[in-house]
């Protein structure tokens, strides 16, 4: 495939490396680092954040993040450590009242975790999935807040905006994948913008926004809290830049989406850090 020829610096704040067979397995693309690299490079990208795709139930994310870590060494990548927790993200009242009562196992990230990976230099932030892995304890999230890393965050129909600003918001650096709307809900991408007004913690991933008009207004409205955000391996860096590209915003909001604001938030993707 032709390299894209856009003139931007572009730096990718979603990426997924799997590091075993059976994180492939589980998410059903398989992808190495050479040639996540090779796809990255050809899209124009000079650095991107990953992190492992799901384990299985009751797994510990431990093993998975090192590994992912260790394959950024030499590469552009920087590594985010996946973390869950016991709580029911759904916000059903059923779900309310098993949180009141829950309590972390074995496999569930703790405090202690939390600190080990903010003070370890191979890890950048932090990746959480609240729908598949669950959400934090309070503990943990105090933890998190002390500490003060960028948090990824998977929303959409299975964690809406809502439940994000009730859960998360206020504490940490939130990014929130997808403007809040996988797959492809956009009343939910609407929302996650309105709440930019609001929560100054909290920027829009771009990725699998298929809308050129959500990602315009939010581009136009909030032009320093939108992320360039690809969804590799599940799809070609290449698509997510052209889309952006092709959007009737003026070069500095395009230079902010690409590169300039995710610098702001995540110290190491600045350009004096390749």
């Amino acid at each position: 495939m032709l390299e894209l020829e856009h003139g931007f610096r572009v730096v990718d704040v979603n990426a997924r490396l799997d590091p075993d067979e059976q994180s492939i397995a589980a998410r059903g693309r398989e992808i190495s680092p050479e040639r996540l690299e090779r796809e990255l490079h050809q899209a124009g990208v000079v650095r991107a954040v990953v992190s492992p795709g799901a384990q299985r139930v009751e797994g510990s994310y431990l093993r998975p993040n090192n590994a992912v870590a260790r394959m950024s060494v030499d590469r552009p990548f920087l590594a985010f450590a996946r973390i869950n927790g016991p709580r029911d993200p759904s916000g059903r009242a059923s779900a309310r009242l098993r949180n009141l009562t829950s309590s972390r196992a074995d496999h569930h990230a703790d405090p202690g975790d939390i600190e080990q990976y903010a003070y370890d230099d191979r890890f950048h932030g932090f990746s959480l999935a609240p729908a598949v892995d669950g959400l934090p304890d309070d503990e943990t999230l105090a933890m998190l807040e002390d500490v003060g890393l960028p948090v990824f965050v998977e929303g959409g129909q299975a964690f809406e905006p809502s439940a994000v600003a009730e859960s998360l918001l206020g504490r940490f650096p939130v990014i929130l994948s997808s403007f809040g709307g996988f797959p492809l809900d956009r009343g939910l991408m609407d929302e996650a913008i309105d709440l930019l007004d609001d929560h100054d913690d909290l920027y829009l991933d771009t990725s699998f926004v298929r809308y050129r008009s959500v990602l315009e207004r939010a581009l136009l409205e909030h032009p320093d809290r939108v992320l360039f955000g690809s969804g590799a391996p599940e799809t070609h860096p290449n698509v997510g830049v052209m889309e952006i590209l092709t959007l009737d915003v003026s070069e500095d909001a395009l230079a902010k989406a690409f590169s300039k604001n995710a610098a702001r938030v995540i110290e190491a993707l600045g350009p004096g850090e390749q």
